[in-house]
């Protein structure tokens, strides 16, 4: 495994200031949160805390460069934004060193994750035209015209799971609208994104972009509730959704998009491709990327009682070769989970699935060896004969624990997939695509595949029902979500 110490060190340098109004600032309160390896559990470094005094701050910066930005070309705020969107790529292994170290996602994977997040940015830039307005027929002498314009300040709170592809890509929409933009990264992860502001302040006029750092009860609460914060958008868990939608209200009329949480299924016919719905069932829980750790995971697996013995066997020779390690070893395919809270939570869930009457037939404790003897590290968990009374078949664990149902009954299967309050993706696995489109029709989700799983694709927009979220992304439709629609009526 090659030597990354001094090249880590050199990357953590400076991060304990946030990015306000285009300059390094520490927290007026001094306070600061202790970022870690959790493959290690040692210390990485500290970043600032920041206070309501610091919020204030971020949003009067945000608030006196919108009217300038707002004004800028929107094809030459499209040519910063890709301007950043190629600084990402020239310095991907910078930003993946700092996420595999600060998240515990395999390296190999996080330089995907920065590639990917530039191929969207530039995908948002491409898409300036599009903030074009209408001229509407009406009454003799009348010009009805019809405008898409910026809100003003935008605020972007992400998750950890996937921290500079969250940092990045979810900025690059509302700078292209116009707005400018607040980012709070993750708690437990800051560091790419605190990276990435060396370069926003290259690209973006100061105040265009600030990065602040802290919790959700101090620092993100202050940004949602602020009245000169009009546009607020949430990638996080339902519970954190629930506070964001109570908190804008309390400072204003805000217009709010949240991605939220999961419990997705993947129904399997017996007809379907087996090898290839196999390896889909593996992808699909992001057993690899991200330790499961994802909002889209496909982690209820329902097989059709006629293939669930000979599927479920494939399976568990499959998770078994899924290569578990540090997470800066270019081997490894799987690191381990973000936090001990995030550790202890997937183990509570494994035991409860026990407890239960489940079967847990791979997986369930800490792979073994020395290099493991520290860090938050769970193998691919995979329960089977799971029930939809269990708690682990209703309720997001957002580890590597997948539940097994079986089915035979066409109509019970739908019902049950349908059965949770979640409603992001679901995957559909059978050779009949009449049948497939059929199901899919049925299920209550925002995002779907017929015979695969886990991917995205650019301009297809992205988002879920139920509790799942408000909103869609990675299209057209999240560019026009920064916008509001301006009528102007003109006697002539």
């Amino acid at each position: 495994m090659e030597d990354y110490r001094d090249r880590i060190q050199g990357l953590l340098q400076g991060k304990e200031s946030m990015l306000i109004r285009g300059e390094w600032a520490k927290s007026r309160s001094g306070q600061c949160l202790s970022t870690d390896n959790p493959a290690t559990e040692e210390k990485l470094c500290e970043v600032s805390l920041a206070s309501e005094e610091d919020v204030e701050l971020a949003v009067d910066a945000a608030a006196r460069a919108f009217p300038g930005w707002r004004q800028v070309d929107p094809f030459e705020r499209a040519q910063r934004v890709s301007a950043l969107a190629n600084a990402l790529r020239q310095h991907a292994e910078d930003f993946a060193l700092l996420d595999a170290i600060d998240s515990g996602n395999p390296l190999t994977a996080m330089k995907g994750d920065v590639l990917m997040t530039a191929g969207i940015m530039d995908y948002f830039a491409a898409l300036a035209g599009e903030l074009k307005g209408q001229i509407l027929p009406g009454k003799p002498g009348m010009l009805h015209t019809v405008f898409q314009e910026p809100y003003g300040v935008v605020v972007r709170i992400i998750p950890f799971n996937h921290p500079i592809f969250f940092a990045a890509c979810k900025i690059a929409a509302p700078l292209v609208a116009g707005n400018t933009v607040i980012l709070k990264p993750a708690e437990q992860t800051p560091l790419s994104a605190l990276e990435m502001g060396k370069y926003v302040k290259e690209f973006f006029p100061p105040g265009v972009v600030n990065i602040v750092t802290g919790d959700g009860p101090i620092t993100g609460s202050a940004l949602v509730r602020h009245p000169k914060t009009r546009r607020i958008a949430l990638t996080g868990g339902v519970d954190t959704g629930r506070a964001v939608l109570k908190l804008a209200a309390e400072g204003g009329i805000k217009n709010v998009t949240l991605e939220l949480g999961g419990k997705n299924p993947m129904i399997v016919f017996p007809d379907a491709d087996m090898e290839k719905a196999v390896e889909s069932a593996v992808v699909g829980m992001n057993f690899h990327w991200c330790q499961g750790q994802s909002c889209g995971s496909t982690s209820r697996l329902f097989l059709h009682k006629k293939i669930h013995d000979e599927f479920l066997d494939r399976l568990i020779q499959r998770t078994g070769r899924i290569r578990i390690g540090l997470p800066l070893d270019s081997r490894t395919e799987m690191g381990c989970l973000v936090s001990k809270d995030q550790y202890d939570k997937t183990f509570r869930y494994i035991e409860l699935g026990k407890k239960e009457g489940a079967k847990l037939v791979a997986g369930g404790s800490r792979p073994e060896g020395e290099i493991f003897s520290k860090g938050y590290f769970v193998k691919p968990t995979i329960f089977d004969r799971v029930e939809m009374s269990m708690r682990i078949a209703r309720e997001e664990i957002f580890g590597p624990v997948l539940s097994v149902l079986v089915w035979e009954d066409y109509e019970e299967v739908v019902e049950k997939a349908n059965s949770v309050d979640y409603g992001l993706t679901a995957s559909v696995w059978s050779r009949d695509l009449r049948l497939a489109y059929q199901t899919a029709e049925r299920l209550e989700a925002g995002y779907l595949w017929i015979n695969g799983s886990s991917r995205h694709f650019l301009g297809v927009p992205f988002g879920g029902f139920k509790q799942s979220g408000i909103g869609r992304e990675e299209s057209v439709e999240e560019l026009l979500s920064y916008t509001q629609v301006k009528a102007v009526n003109t006697a002539l």
